[in-house]
């Protein structure tokens, strides 16, 4: 059975950094692309930021392009989403997904087949 885990959530002030990481087991082949999603309390969910297999390939959202940064590590097997200049609107319980597929590194929830509980990231003064 394919298990997804988050970790590194929390409470930070605006500004601060943090990082998230994401580790799946259970399953055969791969790396596959992971991609990571928030849902905001009121809102739908939305598409954060994603990574190819190979992690040659990353994408981000408009809104956390050039504050956060997606990375993998093959020995670990775990990706990871370093966040920095965090404010309010980051708010959310934050998904890492994992794709059926090795090379897809998009926004579309749909390609995405294994997803975890989530974890908690709130920035508050």
């Amino acid at each position: 059975q394919v298990q997804v885990v988050e970790s590194g959530g929390g409470l930070v002030q605006p500004g601060d950094s943090l990082r998230l990481s994401c580790t799946s087991s259970g399953r055969t082949g791969g790396p596959f692309g992971t991609g990571w999603f928030r849902r905001a309390p009121g809102k739908e969910r939305e598409f954060v930021a994603a990574i190819s297999g190979s992690g040659e390939s990353t994408h981000y959202s408009n809104s956390v392009k050039g504050r956060f940064i997606i990375s993998r590590d093959y020995v670990r097997n775990s990706v990871f989403l370093q966040m920095n200049s965090l404010t309010p609107a980051d708010t959310a319980v934050y998904y890492c997904a994992v794709s059926r597929h090795e090379t897809y590194f998009g926004p579309q929830s749909s390609e995405y087949d294994y997803w975890g509980q989530g974890t908690q990231v709130t920035v508050s003064s």
